[in-house]
């Protein structure tokens, strides 16, 4: 069985074994598995030989003629900016690969982990060359189907590890951590909180070990009490925020791992009347349109999503083809977006704040967080 959205074989060897047989590199190997020209005689009778030998399994190349023209895409959900992008990438690689895209939402884990048959049913009936799954939380039985019936599939941000040799691209989660801890660092700020997704998940375990990392290369002691989840929850993220005002000593600074939770920060402060950035400097994660409609515009750390998600179809182009990946795992750069959420420490006007009261004396009435109603609620 071949494990088509990968580089592994559950019966076979892989690519990379075969390479390693012949003496060869893979993506030499994978020349002449694709019957390209540009490889010398005696090395393509070496790869063949090992081939045969190893009895490696070839996937018949994809045939555009014959293809039905359509990939699948399965988004967590159809009413976020965060499906937007990815749905501007996407289309935009298929375009460029003359690919028409079928979008389906909400395809995740059921109560009795088995796959959902009428989507799967439904990819099989319409003939799709290929999927992409962005944000899918897949059942090891989903896999196993995807596997049985051949479908070629690239995963787009997995909130889960994805099992070994699986293809994937998202983003360089724990860089983006770092660089929005050393901005805040760098503004003077030792007192840095953070207020991260669900514990479990890739994206938002590797931005809080960018955090960590970025406080112990400073110096400065990580307070166990100062990391909190929020799910990605927006509500949730407002109370874990009233939660951090409310400690002994309060953070001056917080790091917050996604724009939309980043609304419910907003939303906290505004209400123990406390100002961004004069009171509490915030950094966001994503570069959602939100994180320009917030007042003050946030901070944040750009992920490129559409570029991810360009990436991802181009990638099961290149598997719909027979030429698989030389890494499974891609990872595109993230980097800071300034604006006016944060500033250096002790910039706040004349008067004292009483943080974790819910009155404020003698703070100038200054730009108060404007929470903003946007569909959804989780997303990294």
């Amino acid at each position: 069985m071949v494990r088509t959205g990968s580089a592994s074989v559950a019966a076979g060897p892989t690519l990379a074994v075969v390479a390693r047989e012949a003496g060869v590199s893979v993506p030499t190997a994978s020349k002449v598995v694709n019957g390209r020209e540009d490889v010398a005689p005696e090395t393509r009778r070496r790869v063949t030989e090992a081939l045969d030998r190893l009895g490696y399994v070839r996937r018949p190349r994809f045939d555009a003629a014959k293809s039905s023209g359509l990939v699948d895409l399965v988004v967590h959900s159809l009413d976020s900016s965060w499906s937007g992008a990815v749905l501007h990438g996407v289309e935009a690689a298929a375009h460029d690969a003359g690919l028409e895209v079928v979008v389906s939402a909400g395809l995740t884990r059921t109560r009795s982990s088995r796959p959902e048959r009428g989507w799967l049913d439904k990819l099989i009936a319409r003939g799709s060359s290929g999927v992409l799954f962005n944000l899918a939380e897949l059942t090891d039985s989903q896999y196993a189907w995807l596997d049985q019936h051949s479908i070629p599939y690239v995963l787009i941000d997995p909130v889960l590890e994805p099992p070994a040799g699986v293809v994937s691209v998202g983003a360089a989660n724990w860089q983006g951590g770092v660089t929005a801890t050393e901005h805040l660092l760098a503004l003077g700020h030792e007192r840095i909180a953070v207020i991260a997704g669900h514990q479990r998940k890739m994206c938002s375990s590797a931005r809080v070990s960018g955090y960590r990392s970025a406080l112990a290369s400073a110096g400065v002691r990580i307070r166990p009490e100062y990391v909190r989840h929020a799910g990605f929850d927006e509500s949730v993220a407002r109370r874990r925020m009233l939660e951090l005002l409310d400690l002994p000593e309060p953070p001056t600074a917080v790091f917050v791992c996604s724009d939309r939770m980043a609304l419910g920060v907003y939303a906290a402060l505004s209400e123990r009347g406390l100002r961004v950035p004069e009171d509490m400097s915030v950094v966001g994660f994503d570069d959602l349109p939100e994180a320009r409609w917030l007042t003050p515009a946030l901070t944040t750390v750009r992920q490129p999503l559409s570029e991810m998600a360009a990436t991802a179809l181009r990638l099961l182009v290149r598997i719909m083809e027979g030429d698989r990946p030389e890494s499974t795992r891609t990872e595109l750069s993230t980097r800071l977006v300034e604006r006016a959420s944060t500033a250096g420490v002790g910039t706040a006007g004349v008067g004292t704040a009483t943080i974790g009261t819910a009155t404020v004396a003698g703070i100038p009435s200054g730009v108060a967080a404007v929470p903003v109603s946007a569909p959804g609620s989780s997303y990294t």
